[in-house]
């Protein structure tokens, strides 16, 4: 995909408006401070100690975006202020959506400061509805949204924005060390089942 992608979605009683837009260099130290976070870590196979590997960890979303297999989205919270400051309080990302493909997978992390106020779920609810609206003319009817069983938040945030809990995955160690959950959200105009 050659073009920038930017999605916005409304403030809400919760919190302020967001932004939606490809990561970018600029926000390697933003990374490093999210990823201090120990449940963020808990969540998420990715080590981000320094700035050298969040620069790396941004070029691998970059590489996604310019190969199609992969578009992740910095979400940034909108600030009022003198400077119109905006502050990284999210990723999501949609896997796997290349042309043909009946089915994609999507994921998603809030940064500790800015859970409790919708991020997670208002920030998966535009990229659902970017990638039926992008892919589903070609062919896309399901996403796939998996976490952990013990991840309750997760769950929470599956079920607010319409992913039905589809069935559970067995463990796989060592990096699914329990057993999984798999919410499953069909394309409006879509008549398959849920079950893959």
């Amino acid at each position: 995909m050659t073009e920038t992608v930017l999605l916005t979605v409304d403030a809400s009683p919760a919190g302020p408006s967001l932004v939606l837009r490809p990561w970018g260099r600029e926000d390697a130290a933003a990374l490093v401070g999210v990823w201090r976070d120990p449940a963020l870590r808990r969540w998420t196979s990715t080590a981000m100690e320094n700035e050298a590997d969040a620069e790396r960890w941004v070029r691998e979303q970059e590489s996604g975006w310019a190969s199609g297999e992969r578009f992740g989205f910095a979400v940034v919270e909108e600030r009022d202020g003198p400077e119109g400051t905006a502050a990284v309080v999210g990723n999501v990302v949609l896997k796997g959506a290349a042309a043909g493909a009946t089915s994609a997978e999507v994921g998603y992390w809030t940064a500790a400061h800015a859970r409790g106020r919708g991020v997670a779920s208002r920030s998966l609810e535009a990229l659902t509805r970017w990638a039926f609206d992008t892919f589903g003319g070609g062919g896309l009817q399901r996403l796939d949204l998996l976490h952990q069983v013990d991840n309750v938040g997760s769950c929470r945030v599956a079920g607010k924005t319409g992913y039905d809990l589809d069935r559970i995955l067995p463990a796989s160690p060592p990096d699914f060390p329990l057993d999984g959950h798999l919410h499953t959200r069909l394309h409006p105009g879509s008549r398959a089942t849920a079950t893959a």
